[in-house]
């Protein structure tokens, strides 16, 4: 098993209410507080397979323009997701599955480039995104609990989709276990490791109290198990995967 970074926007920023004010307002933390910010999604390479964890946005995306005080500011775009998957090798036909953690554009717009691929999503986000056809594999979770989550579903040997709600009310995160190793790649749970590390949710989410118990099944999972923790929205993503730097709570 081989895991990389599909690497499409780096330079940006993101503030500390944005990050860190979904359960006690933004108000209440300081908008000079920034934390740097990027886009990567990940892959999986099994040697017999390719598996996908999300998408990024579809071919010619421009990217946001940079704003003076915006919560969020992605960075410069590097390149579209089919140019850096291109990069690092693959060719849209040699993916068999695409795990996707949640239903926003920025993790889904691509899905629509590879013919040949199963998209393994929760119920909820397949019916949000309107998605069906033999491709969408609707994820029941039928394999019972994975470490400290409720409900996993085994997608390849050492590959696993866990339920974790509350970013949005289908959210999923993806965990590959490699050479002793736990590999997170958690979506949007948080958008920087910063707020990880603070215990903190941000604002954006569709059910706060369950974003709240997947944040706390996170951490507890990180404190019991040597884990890479795959952000999307940071550049400790790529960084942590690169130096299999084990997450420290």
């Amino acid at each position: 098993m081989e895991i990389k970074a599909i690497r499409m926007f780096d330079g940006g920023f993101m503030n500390q209410p944005f990050a860190f004010g979904g359960e006690e307002g933004k108000e209440n933390f300081d908008e000079q507080i920034i934390y740097r910010s990027s886009l990567q999604n990940f892959l999986i390479d099994m040697g017999d397979e390719v598996i996908l964890v999300d998408t990024g946005f579809q071919n010619g995306m421009a990217a946001p323009p940079k704003k003076l005080g915006a919560p969020l500011y992605m960075g410069e775009k590097l390149c579209d997701y089919m140019e850096a998957l291109a990069a690092l090798g693959y060719r849209p036909e040699q993916v068999t599955k695409i795990l996707v953690t949640h239903k926003h554009p920025d993790h889904t717009a691509a899905l629509q480039y590879f013919p040949n691929a199963k998209i393994y999503m929760s119920a909820v986000e397949a019916d949000a995104m309107k998605l069906s056809g033999e491709n969408v594999v609707r994820v029941e979770f039928n394999d019972g609990p994975y470490h400290n989550f409720p409900a996993a579903e085994k997608i390849a040997e050492g590959v696993w989709l866990i339920e974790a709600k509350g970013h949005t009310n289908g959210n999923n995160i993806v965990i590959a276990e490699n050479d002793g190793l736990f590999y997170m790649m958690h979506g949007d749970v948080t958008y920087c490791d910063a707020a990880l590390k603070a215990n903190k949710l941000s604002i954006i989410f569709e059910d706060i109290a369950a974003a709240r118990q997947t944040l706390d099944r996170v951490r507890e999972f990180i404190k019991a198990n040597p884990t890479v923790y795959l952000s999307t929205h940071c550049p400790e993503g790529y960084e942590n995967l690169a130096l299999k730097r084990i997450m420290k709570l």
